[in-house]
């Protein structure tokens, strides 16, 4: 009886430990450790708004995406440095402490909001990536060759698309047209990778490119972060910086409040679900294109205001902000208050074609503003005291003389 109740007692206890753990805060990181890796095609769910992004920009994305705590920080501090451009910058970034890659990516501010707004899918890009950079360059050489098999990855005068067949197999390389400016795609994943039903040629707006972004400040050789150091080298599916393969760094940013858990993906909620990339989520909504600068006064990221898709007031959309603010305004210039209220009031007469085409005064209104100076149209009520007080003498004397027609006609005689 009494080892019975031992036994019941440990199991007890193993049980509080392990919801203990599962509660506690810290555990969060553990257990995200603990999931399975993504399946290839999950992969290619991932990885497929930045598969077709250049070499070199892909390596810093997905080697910046193994600390998502260090994407929501960067994000926020760029807002509040908005002023910073070029080497101030980058020099800026670097004395923050942040990993080569995010010193990088702040001139491309653009890319980290996306980034952070979508940190649950760049966290498990983050953490396959660790655990198997072959994995996930496969994914990418897998979407860059179905993209080149719909015709939507080609040269463009912004980048250049190299296919290479080193081991007898195709290797798509992208790189910058040009070595100082780098273009960032746009593109949605839903139609980018499947080619079109018809023949017609529609391939071509299928990938758009924003402003080019000059990189004069990364073209350095003696710093981890400079341009020149990053890629991806192909025939060993590993990733390099540095001039060095990739393995972690030399003295990694540690965040100084960490706050951000992963939370769950729901794969069904994208494109490419189960290797269908003509499948196409319920209320699922093309990506939004990129930002200039994610400058637009949003409240930092926080454990109350976690990132996310469809936040108000977070993002300005280009689809509906620009035309709300601009058409509420124009009714109510500020300046014209009267002008635009009191011309209907003229209407409200229903009988104003006896006396419009005989009185003179309604030629000159004096006081618009005044609905009794607006109502004489209508003559078959001449005489009301109330209405000629408020008005100057001359205009009382000359509106009873159309009226006179017959009594006081006679008497001036």
């Amino acid at each position: 009886m009494r080892g019975m109740l031992l036994r019941t007692k440990s199991s007890f206890t193993a049980i509080l430990l392990l919801i203990s753990l599962v509660v506690s805060p810290d555990f969060g990181p553990f257990l995200a450790a603990q999931t399975a890796l993504p399946t290839p095609q999950e992969l290619d769910q991932l990885l497929a708004p930045v598969a077709l992004y250049p070499d070199s920009l892909l390596a810093q994305i997905t080697t910046a995406s193994t600390n998502p705590q260090e994407i929501l920080d960067v994000d926020n501090w760029l807002q509040d440095n908005q002023g910073l451009t070029g080497t101030a910058l980058t020099d800026a970034a670097q004395q923050q402490g942040f990993d080569p890659p995010f010193i990088a990516l702040v001139n491309f501010p653009q890319v980290l909001e996306m980034m952070a707004q979508h940190v649950d899918d760049y966290a498990a890009i983050g953490q396959a990536f660790s655990a198997d950079q072959e994995a996930v360059s496969a994914s990418v050489q897998r979407l860059r060759s179905q993209a080149y098999a719909a015709g939507t990855l080609r040269s463009t005068p912004q980048q250049q698309v190299v296919v290479q067949q080193p081991a007898g197999q195709a290797v798509y390389v992208i790189q910058p047209a040009s070595p100082q400016v780098v273009y960032v795609p746009q593109y949605d994943p839903v139609v980018v990778y499947v080619r079109p039903s018809t023949d017609t040629i529609i391939v071509a707006s299928l990938i758009s490119f924003g402003v080019g972004i000059g990189i004069g400040a990364l073209l350095v050789d003696n710093r981890p972060w400079g341009w020149g150091g990053w890629g991806w080298n192909w025939g060993s599916r590993r990733v390099y910086y540095n001039h060095t393969v990739w393995g972690g760094w030399h003295n990694p940013y540690r965040p100084p409040r960490p706050w951000y858990r992963p939370r769950p993906i729901v794969w069904s909620n994208r494109p490419g679900y189960r290797g269908d990339w003509r499948y196409r989520p319920r209320n699922y909504r093309p990506p939004h294109p990129p930002y200039n600068r994610p400058g637009y006064n949003r409240p930092p990221y926080r454990p109350g205001n976690p990132p996310g898709y469809n936040r108000p007031g977070n993002r300005p959309s280009g689809n509906r902000p620009p035309s709300q603010p601009s058409r509420p305004v124009t009714p109510r210039p500020p300046g014209q208050p009267n002008r635009p209220s009191r011309p209907p009031q003229p209407a409200r007469p229903e009988q104003p074609g006896q006396g419009q085409p005989t009185q003179p005064g309604q030629t000159r209104p004096a006081r618009p503003n005044q609905p009794g100076s607006t109502r004489p149209a209508p003559q078959p009520k001449p005489g009301g005291p109330s209405r000629p007080q408020t008005q100057p003498r001359e205009r009382q004397q000359l509106r009873p003389e159309p009226r006179q027609h017959e009594g006081q006609h006679e008497q001036r005689h």
